[in-house]
């Protein structure tokens, strides 16, 4: 072939490898369920946590595409198309509530375009003349403007008084003539002019809002309004405890609408304290559920047969979406055949499973860089392990270059855990599990946890989480003397470690899996205290 391909290693690397990059039925089609699916329809409102590429979007698109199937009104809204640079970036010069009021304005707007037209594709709510009225009244309660400042009034008057008077005598032969005139006019102007200086803000009535809101969502007829608000956490984080409490206040007390948010856990801020010592902002568990994280729904340590079938759909579906019959890969007709095809045996693919780490992005691509690398053949281990490595270099430790400090503690955990334990995994507790160059690692995708709450029998009441290191970190390494044999190191310090997979139970003697962050951070220059 002229591209050096085999039909299905072409294919693999032309997958789109982002949800926007798919057409809303297409989603649908690709959409393979690893049980979020039936969570995610419950009518409560909720937070679905998820780092990039764990497929938050494409399952908000596909919930999207089933809720309109079922005759309610889904309305998705990125928030990162959300907003001006006034509101975004422009943190010192404009207060958090102005920057807050444009965002929701904005964001209103675009709720109430998303409406107008869900009405206007609907037969029974276009002719709903008294909907289309409460749709103006929304976009009025949201349209109010004030101005802020001092108001100067000046005044100036102005007099004219003009008189004008004449004799005239004519002599002739009759008796002499007198002609007498005079003129007289008084005018007076007076201007007055008022200069306001001052800004112009939005001035945003929440109880008007919410009126507005619930008289809408009265004449829907019983259709339920789901909102996903997607990409929640590129909003700046100043601001979004000022954007939860608008939704605590409008929204979320209203009966026929569903909120749905989608974040990345570690950049959320739902709540917050005012100087005046007010809070305001989401509280979880009480305003919104946040009981679903798609991090810890594919990890292949905690489920290999679950990871093994979901990938194995997620390849599927994407390779054969729209394919014709006479197509090169119409020869694939269920999962196993992407197996049976692509790559050189079943260990192969197990291989790119356990190199994504249960993040489906990062197995799109992979296996592109795979398929590459391949060519003509079918996909290897070799070939697998060369793509893990090269996709870590460019895209998760690339991420990490500006974060000097936290590519510090990636090297030290490297160190301590593979080369000195042999193992891939370790134990955290969970007293520092919000250390931030911790979190920037597991951001990153560098990091990946895979069990949380871990307790040890020789340690009452203290509780761990189980960490191991990502696949393209360490790759290199399996051929050496230092490959990891095993997750976590356990066992008696004085003894050789036994090394297990993540446990089921509580263990004793795991104190030699047990990290100990605050070491490393005693060797940063200046000691710095890191939280």
């Amino acid at each position: 072939m002229a591209s050096g391909l085999s039909p299905l290693n072409r294919a693999l690397n032309l997958v789109p490898k982002r949800a926007e990059s798919r057409q809303s039925e297409q989603l649908r089609d690709t959409f393979v369920d690893s049980g979020v699916a039936v969570v995610m329809e419950a009518v409560d409102h909720q937070i679905i946590y998820g780092r990039r590429g764990t497929g938050k979007t494409h399952a908000f698109r596909y919930l999207e595409t089933i809720l309109r199937a079922n005759g309610d009104i889904p309305v998705y809204l990125d928030l990162r198309t959300v907003g001006s640079p006034e509101g975004l970036f422009l943190g010192e010069e404009v207060k958090p509530t102005e920057r807050a009021s444009r965002l929701l304005v904005d964001l209103l707007n675009q709720f109430h375009d998303s409406l107008m037209e869900a009405a206007l594709e609907d037969d029974d709510l276009i002719t709903d003349v008294a909907l289309i009225s409460k749709l103006d009244a929304l976009l009025d309660s949201i349209s109010t403007v004030r101005v802020s400042g001092e108001v100067e009034v000046s005044k100036e008057g102005e007099r004219v008084k003009a008189s004008k008077s004449g004799l005239a005598v004519k002599l002739g032969f009759k008796a002499p003539e007198v002609d007498l005139s005079a003129e007289d006019s008084d005018e007076t102007r007076r201007m007055t002019t008022e200069i306001r200086r001052g800004t112009e803000g939005i001035s945003l009535n929440f109880s008007d809002i919410a009126r507005s809101l619930r008289s809408l969502f009265g004449s829907l007829r019983s259709r339920r309004v789901w909102l996903l608000l997607d990409e929640w956490s590129s909003v700046p984080g100043e601001i979004q405890p000022y954007m939860g409490e608008f939704l605590v206040r409008c929204l979320l007390p209203i009966q026929g609408l569903t909120v749905k948010i989608a974040a990345i856990e570690q950049q959320t801020n739902f709540r917050a304290t005012l100087p005046s010592g007010q809070l305001i902002g989401l509280e979880l568990g009480a305003d919104i559920a946040a009981n679903v994280s798609l991090d810890e729904f594919m990890v292949f340590e905690e489920n290999k047969e679950r990871s093994r079938e979901f990938f194995k759909s997620l390849f599927f579906n994407h390779l054969t979406l729209g394919g014709a019959p006479n197509s090169p890969l119409s020869g694939i007709s269920s999962p196993q055949g992407v197996v049976r095809q692509g790559f050189t045996d079943t260990r192969a693919f197990d291989e790119l499973v356990r190199a994504a780490e249960g993040v489906p992005r990062d197995a799109l691509n992979i296996a592109a860089k795979a398929a590459v690398r391949a060519a003509m053949d079918k996909i290897s281990v070799h070939d697998v392990r060369a793509a893990g490595r090269g996709w870590f270099q460019s895209d998760k430790e690339a991420a990490l270059r500006s974060k000097e400090e936290a590519s510090r503690l990636l090297n030290w955990i490297i160190d301590k855990v593979i080369r000195e334990r042999r193992a891939r995994g370790f134990l955290v507790n969970q007293r520092d599990a919000n250390n931030s160059l911790l979190l920037a690692l597991f951001d990153a995708r560098v990091l990946h946890v895979v069990r949380r709450g871990y307790s040890a029998q020789d340690e009452p009441g203290e509780r761990y989480d189980v960490y191991v290191i990502d696949y393209g970190a360490y790759v290199d390494l399996m051929q050496t003397r230092y490959a990891p044999q095993g997750v976590l190191p356990i066992g008696p310090e004085d003894e050789e470690p036994h090394y297990v997979e993540v446990p089921t139970q509580d263990l004793r003697a795991i104190r030699r899996a047990v990290l100990d962050v605050d070491t490393f951070i005693s060797t940063l220059p200046g000691t710095r205290t890191v939280s």
